[in-house]
């Protein structure tokens, strides 16, 4: 029905800043008459699928995970149907590929189960 399609990953060094995209297509209307909350998540070799930004898009009200409040953040621009997250000041630790995602539940949800819709994930890798 609809698809989200990541981008703006890339290779950055400590302390620099990216900002990623999701672009959503396909029935984008009835898409957003169903959703309620959007995410990004990240997910590094090895380890589980980490939440790290949410945005409920009814009231605006944006949340963030632990390891990146103060660091990222999560925004959108409904004349474009794309969905942002500027990531400033990248750590070593912010290595992962980076996923968009869609969800129904209308509260704060925070964890991988309780989104429905995926992009494939951009690749951010932060090193020296």
């Amino acid at each position: 029905q609809v698809q989200l399609v990541e981008s703006g990953g890339g290779l950055v060094q400590p302390g620099e800043s990216l900002r990623l995209s999701c672009a959503a297509s396909g029935r984008t209307e009835s898409f957003y008459s169903m959703v309620y909350s959007m995410g990004w998540f990240r997910q590094a070799p090895g380890k589980e699928r980490e939440f790290i930004a949410g945005l409920r898009l009814s009231v605006s009200d944006t949340f963030y995970g632990d390891s990146v409040k103060g660091r990222f953040t999560i925004s959108r621009d409904n004349t474009k149907n794309t969905l942002y997250l500027q990531m400033n000041n990248l750590k070593p630790d912010d290595t992962a590929v980076y996923l968009c995602a869609a969800s129904k539940v209308p509260w704060r949800t925070y964890g991988a189960g309780t989104y429905d819709t995926w992009g494939r994930g951009t690749q951010v890798t932060v090193s020296s």
